[in-house]
């Protein structure tokens, strides 16, 4: 098992966040770590052709999700959609903070969670019990775009992926299996 857990940070405007953690979701698990993926503002109802991949049972990687619903495009203008889940995301990285502490998983991959500090939606001091009550040699992996230089700062390893070019910008839609 890992003698030292770091912090890593994925951030940035460009594709492939996500996909990254759950690359090392596999990679851990493959070498054995329990891991646990919480994914943020993605509920269980979501269409993730990831989270389908492990629920077939295939590899042992416990994937949560919050339930309240969420709307990436006017939630965060919604003043009750935002309260609810700002008290929904503080319960859960209690919660969370509590499982580093106690090491029921060697990798905790936080997915979406550095966009929800970003639009105000995670505490800074919840994130900083998390990674600092953590038993020493849990890895923690946190997804999402803005990054603040603070969060930065908690981190050992951060990753920014920067988009050049992208289909939606000449009108092609999400597809089923590469990016969904």
């Amino acid at each position: 098992m890992l003698e030292k857990g770091l912090v890593q940070i994925y951030t940035g405007d460009g594709k492939g966040k996500t996909t990254a953690a759950f690359g090392l979701a596999l990679r851990a698990a493959g070498q054995g770590h329990k891991v646990l993926i919480y994914q943020f503002l993605k509920p269980p109802d979501l269409d993730i052709g990831e989270r389908f991949a492990l629920q077939l049972g295939a590899v042992r990687i416990r994937v949560e999700a919050l339930e309240e619903p969420w709307d990436m495009a006017g939630s965060v203008e919604d003043e009750a959609a935002v309260s609810v889940m700002r008290a929904a995301i503080s319960d859960v990285l209690a919660r969370i903070a509590e499982t580093a502490e106690k090491r029921f998983y060697d990798v905790l991959i936080l997915d979406e969670i550095v966009y929800c500090l970003a639009r105000g939606l995670a505490k800074l001091e919840d994130l900083r019990s998390v990674i600092e009550r953590r038993d020493p040699a849990v890895e923690i992996v946190m997804t999402g775009r803005g990054a603040t230089p603070e969060l930065m700062e908690m981190a050992d390893l951060v990753t920014e992926m920067k988009s050049i070019k992208h289909p939606l910008e000449k009108g092609v839609q999400a597809r089923r299996g590469i990016e969904f």
